[in-house]
């Protein structure tokens, strides 16, 4: 897998992890483990009480009612009770029982005593607790529960019967042990019964949001008719009508500055089409305007004056006709096999450009399918632009360069001049842009450079401006050699 294919893999695999649906599952699948953990919980504590307190109090109420019915008040010396009561307490593999028939108050040191249940560890401690009262306790001998029952019953002076019985609690915790297994098989099929809750649950909440994901996209992408359904009457629904007035009232007001701008172009074109049938009987008429002119320098200056801004007006209007054609869409290419060097002598040539003021350094075999007419303006545009502003000589070069994988040939303009200011290095391109704002009046209509960009463009190609590190400003053109260029709409501005 490639880099740039495995980032994405990774960023979508972060998003899934991270995604809305997710958290939502998770949550609800933690509310329920805990849930699940609590009730179990209290259910294995409430269950394993009830059975031991069972089990506890059953043998409890065995040993003292034994000895209350079996031990009578005088009890004659020898007489074999002890037998008799631990066949009573019905001894067994689960169950041990030793009676003792004790002179005094305490204890006798008798032999294999603690041996008699080393389950359970019967001890002197315990015993001596059954004293005056019947009791109990608990305890764990290699990984066993034993319940330890001790009770003890005075037959005359001096003498009495202590019993105590050790009992296994193996069954007890067998069934704890089953009880442990039903619950985690419960609470299993409990989670996953959650997690699919969770999960359509994060679904019902997200389908609306995947709605309204696909249609701010669709709005993104300029389908400014895009609407929701709305569904219910939750904070989603109320998302949804948000929505969808939102879209209507930025699709009545695109509508809105696209009429103002259809309006603004053709408001334009129909200026300049209106202006070009009188520039064009006024420029005839320069030349007999000239010849007729009186003989003094002031009637001279005075024509050359009128001459100069019928000239200029006429390039205003051309190339606010030339744009306007760009505005609406309807400029176009007549493509044809142009050989680079001799297009730009052309060029030159057509405008009076000398050598000494213009280089070119461009190889006799160069050649791509491009529309010679706007070829021809966009060097017109870049090679006046650097004589107008910069200083001779202006070097033109040509050749062939490839950008992202598609051949294509390259032209770069460098003059010999102060450069672009580095404030008008992004803006150069803009329509109406001057290099001397501060001046009420400046050559050029400010239109050159837009125009020229936007007949690269319409080739497929780019224009880019910068300047050079030894000075001077250098503007690149590249065009694709590609047969059928793609057309594009172009901005207009000047340098």
């Amino acid at each position: 897998m490639k880099a740039p294919h495995r980032a994405r893999a990774v960023r979508a695999v972060r998003s899934g992890l991270a995604g809305l649906r997710v958290r939502l599952a998770a949550a609800f699948l933690a509310v329920a483990l805990l849930a699940a953990v609590l009730v179990s919980g209290i259910s294995y504590i409430l269950v394993r009480r009830s059975i031991l307190e069972r089990t506890q109090e059953a043998l409890l109420t065995e040993v003292e009612g034994t000895l209350s019915r079996m031990v009578p008040a005088n009890l004659p010396a020898g007489s074999g009770l002890a037998y008799e009561i631990e066949r009573a307490l019905k001894p067994s593999p689960e169950r041990k029982v030793l009676v003792l028939e004790m002179p005094g108050e305490g204890f006798p040191d008798f032999v294999g005593f603690a041996d008699w249940a080393p389950e359970a560890l019967v001890d002197r401690e315990f015993a001596a607790r059954t004293e005056h009262s019947l009791v109990f306790q608990r305890v764990v001998r290699g990984g066993t529960a034993y319940l330890l029952v001790g009770a003890r019953v005075k037959v005359g002076e001096g003498r009495s019967v202590a019993a105590f019985v050790s009992l296994s609690l193996r069954r007890e915790q067998a069934d704890l042990r089953s009880f442990t297994s039903a619950v985690l098989v419960a609470d299993a099929v409990a989670l996953a019964f959650a997690l699919a809750l969770a999960l359509l649950a994060a679904g019902g909440v997200l389908r609306p949001v995947r709605r309204l994901g696909r249609a701010a996209r669709a709005l993104g992408d300029g389908r400014l008719e895009t609407r929701v359904e709305v569904r219910g009457g939750d904070e989603l629904a109320d998302l949804a009508r948000t929505f969808n007035g939102t879209a209507e009232a930025l699709e009545r007001t695109v509508g809105e500055l696209r009429a103002m701008e259809a309006s603004a172009r053709r408001f334009a074109a129909d200026v300049s089409h209106e202006l070009r049938t009188p520039l064009t009987a006024m420029v005839a008429l320069t030349d007999v305007l000239a010849e007729e002119a009186a003989v003094s320098d002031d009637g001279r200056t005075a024509v050359r004056l009128v001459v100069g801004e019928i000239l200029g007006l006429r390039e205003l209007v051309e190339h606010l006709i030339e744009i306007s054609r760009f505005d609406s869409g309807t400029a176009s290419l007549v493509l044809d096999e142009v050989v680079l060097a001799d297009a730009v002598a052309a060029t030159l040539a057509a405008r009076g450009w000398r050598g000494a003021e213009v280089e070119v350094d461009a190889p006799p075999g160069l050649s791509a399918r491009l529309d010679p007419r706007r070829f021809d303006v966009v060097m017109a545009n870049l090679v006046g632009n650097a004589l107008g502003h910069g200083r001779p000589p202006v070097h033109v070069r040509a050749r062939a360069a490839a950008r992202s994988g598609c051949p294509g040939v390259e032209i770069s303009v460098a003059d010999q001049g102060p450069g672009i200011p580095e404030e008008l290095l992004d803006l150069v391109f803009d329509r109406f842009v001057k290099a001397d704002s501060a001046r009420s009046r400046s050559a050029g209509s400010g239109l050159g450079l837009s125009i020229a960009r936007a007949n690269a463009a319409l080739h497929g190609g780019v224009i880019e401006a910068a300047n050079a590190p030894e000075g001077g400003a250098v503007f690149t053109l590249w065009m694709p050699l590609a047969d059928e260029p793609e057309e594009g709409e172009g901005e207009a501005g000047g340098r």
